[in-house]
């Protein structure tokens, strides 16, 4: 099994979980060519850091375009989710009638 195909189970089965959101973060910034902090690699335990590099350099080879696409996809969408989460819902009051 490929390391995209096997980061995407991971962040499909476990969302919420650390390693998700590390790998998570790292395939956005690969995407947007944006910094990444890579002393979040080493919170990651060992085979999860292994995945890690493996996706680097599945990453850097660009063969399984789909694969990354789609994983890219569920690494936006938990991001969006999670800023979702931080942000305090706005409730409106309802509007007294005089």
């Amino acid at each position: 099994m490929k390391a995209l195909k096997k980061a995407r189970k991971l962040i499909e089965n476990a969302p919420e979980s650390s390693e998700a959101r590390i790998l998570s973060a790292l395939v956005v910034a690969l995407e947007s060519d944006a910094q990444y902090p890579v002393n979040d690699l080493y919170k990651l335990n060992f085979n999860n850091f292994e995945l890690a590099l493996d996706l680097l350099k599945e990453w850097r080879l660009d063969r399984y375009y789909m694969s990354k696409v789609r994983l890219l996809d569920l690494s936006v969408q938990l991001g969006d989710m999670e800023k979702a989460a931080a942000a305090p819902a706005a409730v409106e009051a309802p509007a007294k009638a005089d």
